[in-house]
Formats: C-alpha cells, sequence, structure tokens
C-alpha cells in the first residue's frame, strides 16, 4: 500500500479523498489549519470521521509556512504523491482579501512542490478551480478554453498555483495532474455553498437568499466522483489538466423547484442583486477525464441532492446552527 500526504484534508473534498484512500488500505498523512474561512464546526466534524482510523494521521499546519511545510521531509519519506486539495476558495471573499488567497494558493502551492523535490516524491495533484476559465468560456468548457484573463484574485491565485507547477514539473521532473474542479455538493458540504444553504433553509422553514434572476446555472458533480476522480489521477500523466465535474448543468430556479420537491417544502424566495464577482454559467466538458482517468460520474443530480437533503434532516440537531456566511 502507498503513503500519500492530503492537505486540507478538514475540508469537503480533501476528506472524501482521504476516506477513500484510507478504506483501501493506504496510509494518509492529513494536513489542515482548520481555518475560519467557513464555519469550522462544520471542518470538526469531518475531520473526526476520519481520525482514529488505521493509517491517518492528522497534522495542523499551514501550508504556507514555508519552515512547517519544508519541515514534514521525514513524515513524507517515501510518500507516493502529495495532494493539495488546501485552498481559499470562494471568488468573492477573494476581492475584499486577496493577499490570503496569493498566500494559501500561490505560496502553500510552492512550498509542496518544493518538498516533493527535496523529498523525491513522484507525483503533485493540484486541485484549480472552473472559475479559471473566466468571462464568455464556450459550455461545455474544455481544457483548452482561455485561462489567461481571470475575473477575481481567486482564479488569479489559482492560475498562478498552476504555473508554478508547471515549472517544477519541466525542471524537476515532478509529474503532476491539475484537477480542475466545477461546482461540488453532497453530504457535509460547505455550508457557504449554494447548495448546502438552499437545504437548510428549506428544511428550516426561514426564506431562501439567491442572488439575481435565478436563471443563472451550475454544472453539479456530486462529492464521492470528484473524490474518485481525484484518486484516479494519481496515475502518471506528465503534466496534465484535467476538468472533473459539471456533468449535470441546472439553473438555481430548476434546483429550487427541485429542493421543494424533495422536501415537501415551499420556498420563500428574497432576491438579491447578482454579485459581479459570480459567473453567470458553468458546465464542464469532461471528454479528456474519461479518455486520461477512465472517470464517469455515477451519481445523479436527483440522488445527490436527496442524500444532501437526507444527511442534513439527520444532523439538524447540530446542523442547523451553521453559520451559512449570508
Amino acid at each position: 500500500m502507498s503513503k500519500y500526504l492530503v492537505t486540507g484534508v478538514a475540508g469537503f473534498i480533501a476528506n472524501k479523498v482521504a476516506e477513500l484512500l484510507l478504506a483501501d488500505g493506504h496510509e494518509v498523512i492529513g494536513v489542515d489549519n482548520m481555518n475560519h474561512a467557513y464555519d469550522v464546526r462544520m471542518k470538526e466534524y469531518r475531520l473526526a470521521r476520519l481520525q482514529g482510523l488505521p493509517g491517518f494521521e492528522f497534522l495542523q499546519q499551514d501550508i504556507s509556512d514555508k519552515e512547517a511545510t519544508l519541515g514534514l521531509m521525514e513524515k513524507v519519506n517515501g510518500a507516493s504523491a502529495v495532494i493539495n486539495l488546501a485552498a481559499r476558495a470562494g471568488v468573492r471573499d477573494s476581492v475584499r482579501d486577496p493577499w490570503l488567497y496569493v498566500d494559501t494558493n500561490m505560496t502553500g502551492t510552492l512550498n509542496l512542490l518544493e518538498l516533493c523535490r527535496r523529498a523525491g516524491i513522484p507525483k503533485f495533484i493540484l486541485a484549480s478551480t472552473s472559475s479559471i476559465y473566466g468571462q464568455n468560456a464556450p459550455l461545455p468548457t474544455p481544457e483548452t478554453a482561455g485561462s489567461s484573463l481571470p475575473l477575481q484574485p481567486y482564479a488569479a491565485s489559482k492560475k498562478g498555483a498552476e504555473s508554478m507547477a508547471h515549472a517544477y514539473h519541466f525542471l524537476h521532473g515532478i509529474d503532476v495532474t491539475v484537477v480542475r474542479y466545477f461546482t461540488v455538493y453532497g453530504p457535509a458540504g460547505r455550508p457557504d455553498m449554494v447548495m448546502f444553504r438552499f437545504a437548510k433553509w428549506l428544511l428550516e422553514g426561514t426564506p431562501l437568499h439567491l442572488n439575481g434572476d435565478g436563471l443563472q446555472s451550475r454544472g453539479f458533480t456530486y462529492v464521492d466522483d470528484i473524490a474518485r476522480g481525484t484518486i484516479q489521477a494519481l496515475r502518471p500523466l506528465g503534466y496534465e489538466i484535467v476538468n472533473l465535474g459539471g456533468h449535470e448543468s441546472i439553473t438555481m430556479l430548476e434546483l429550487i423547484r427541485m429542493l421543494e420537491e424533495i422536501t415537501g417544502k415551499q420556498a420563500e424566495v428574497v432576491h438579491h442583486p447578482f454579485p459581479k464577482a459570480d459567473m453567470l454559467a458553468n458546465q464542464a466538458d469532461t471528454e479528456k477525464a474519461h479518455e486520461l482517468l477512465g472517470w464517469m460520474p455515477q451519481i445523479s443530480l436527483q440522488e445527490g441532492v436527496s442524500r444532501l437533503v437526507a444527511w442534513y434532516q439527520e444532523n439538524m440537531d447540530w446542523a442547523k446552527d451553521l453559520d451559512v456566511g449570508l
């Protein structure tokens, strides 16, 4: 079995990746700084599900701390890959504090790449974002679409991380796969994301807050499918950028109707102005993921949303107190 360093391990996607790796008998060293980018109680809940499992070790530290990250040399000795899923995410928050996004997404990635170089770790996975495609991307969006004109500091920081990863691939022979995630959802998801917010508000009978007219659309993919794709990207590919996610596109109004049907509740919608930093639509072209990784999503949107609703109902006693960041 193999050893992996998984960063952002208390985060939504990384937590599921670590869970699947451990289930397959691998060793996982999980790193997370447990920041308050969103309600830390959700991160604590996810982390608690991993702690105590055979093969798992947790370290609370920040990847943007160069000395701490390079100090992992002994821990990662013999590791097969670094899976860098730690990030400051969110297009709107990046406008308010872009320096924080540069620290985590760019400097943190550089520190981990340097750790790979010094420790002789052959594989590096970098989580990136569909936001990198900017304005007027074709739908569905292939990896060849333009990504040099980001619209927010978040996307710009991810573009910088991708470029640094390519430099380390070129100079030092590290095998790099960049996985560009589209909109990911599922149980124990980020409480500040639309799917969690809508489900919470509907189930609690409180007003549902909607930005814009609701005609903006997102391509959603269930977290288990995304985690499987990330693990499949561990195979040696040289340097590749691969879209993961976004296979089922739906408008926000259609999503509200779906949630109403699943929950049996009627939404009271409060409209707000559409944020300039947001994109009107995203949907991934995943043909490359299928060809290179053999990846195909398995969970339908209807099934995935039903699982999210069921999870919230089961955990409402504490999840109802989570801050959704509005």
